[in-house]
């Protein structure tokens, strides 16, 4: 049976917690809803601070679609975590695809990121997930994302 988790206590602390990454690579700031199992909705604060507007470009700060999709998949590891939490603190999580990826609109400084994440199947360790990024319920990016414990 699937759980719905309070996600008040799911603030960039806990994030940090679960998650390997560290600045400047964590790309979700809070999880809006999640249900272990099933989905999660997260949310990314896209600021004219970041490290990436400084190259990519200057004069039109677009934040860059590969880092879109790691956005997406640190929405996933926080479910799969939830999901199985006996691999908290014992288990990395691994990419291990990408399929049907499309950037549909650019996003900029001052764009608030929608991650929806939901799980499509899991098979053999391997977690299989679709994800949409929206800004302004604007669909600006989509996947399939595959991943295991290692």
């Amino acid at each position: 049976m699937s759980e719905t988790i309070e996600t008040e206590q799911i603030d960039i602390l806990e994030i940090l917690r679960l998650l390997p990454h560290r600045y400047p690579f964590v790309l979700i700031d809070r999880i809006l809803s999640i249900t272990a199992d099933q989905e999660i909705t997260a949310l990314k604060n896209v600021t004219i601070n970041e490290h990436f507007f400084q190259g990519h470009f200057p004069e039109k700060p677009v934040m860059p679609g590969v880092l879109m999709l790691e956005g997406m998949a640190q929405a996933g590891g926080v479910l799969a975590y939830y999901s199985e939490p006996e691999n908290i603190g014992t288990k990395l999580l691994y990419f291990a695809g990408l399929d049907k990826v499309r950037f549909r609109n650019p996003v900029g400084p001052g764009d608030q990121l929608i991650y929806k994440l939901h799980l499509l199947k899991k098979k053999r360790g391997i977690q299989k997930l679709a994800a949409k990024a929206f800004v302004d319920d604007k669909l600006v990016a989509e996947a399939e994302l595959m991943a295991s414990f290692g």
